[in-house]
């Protein structure tokens, strides 16, 4: 037997061996994949296409059609879809795919020189905001911020944004800070007042 043909049959029983792996999967056994029951859900509420499930799964026709006929799968995925919607993941995925047509629609606006001045300056804000340029785009959870109580009409409060890399490297020196403090107490009779 040459190489060729070696090869021919190689790939004729990889090939039979992928469509048994493929018929063998049983719908019971997604009953307790739960990203597969979820991804279902995502199809049915309009977030994934059928061919996106089929693919990621790699599912035919047949058993694509077998697994809408499994009783017990379709109450798993219509439970996990009240619960969907109740904890609001349905309504955050559908509107984060949603919000993703913004930009171009904002953009045909902002571009429209028919369009009011006010709706095209109301277009390219509502863009820079998508952008989120500057420190406004900085989430609070990339944030430090500490304050200190010297008094309570005197207060030193450091709030800035941690960037990727950045050292702002603001130290504050105790030399200045302490005599604060101490000229503080000194008025009020109390210990600073330091939080």
């Amino acid at each position: 037997m040459d190489e060729l043909e070696y090869l021919r049959r190689e790939n004729e029983r990889l090939r039979k061996a992928l469509d048994d792996k493929q018929q063998v999967a049983s719908p019971r056994s997604f009953l307790e994949d739960h990203e597969f029951i979820t991804d279902c859900c995502r199809y049915a509420e309009g977030i994934l296409s059928k061919q996106d499930v089929k693919k990621k799964y790699h599912f035919d026709d047949a058993t694509w059609a077998r697994l809408g006929e499994d009783e017990a799968l379709i109450e798993a995925i219509e439970l996990e879809k009240v619960r969907r919607v109740r904890s609001g993941a349905a309504k955050r995925e559908k509107s984060q795919l949603l919000v993703t047509k913004a930009p171009d629609i904002l953009d045909s606006i902002m571009s429209d020189v028919s369009a009011s001045p006010k709706h095209r300056i109301d277009a390219s804000k509502t863009l820079d905001a998508f952008a989120a340029n500057g420190s406004q785009a900085t989430p609070a959870g990339d944030r430090f911020q500490i304050t200190i109580v010297l008094s309570a009409d005197e207060k030193i409060r450091i709030d800035k944004p941690i960037a990727p890399g950045a050292d702002d490297g603001e130290i504050i020196d105790n030399t200045e800070l302490l005599p604060m403090i101490a000229a503080n107490k000194e008025e009020d009779g109390s210990s600073g007042g330091v939080i």
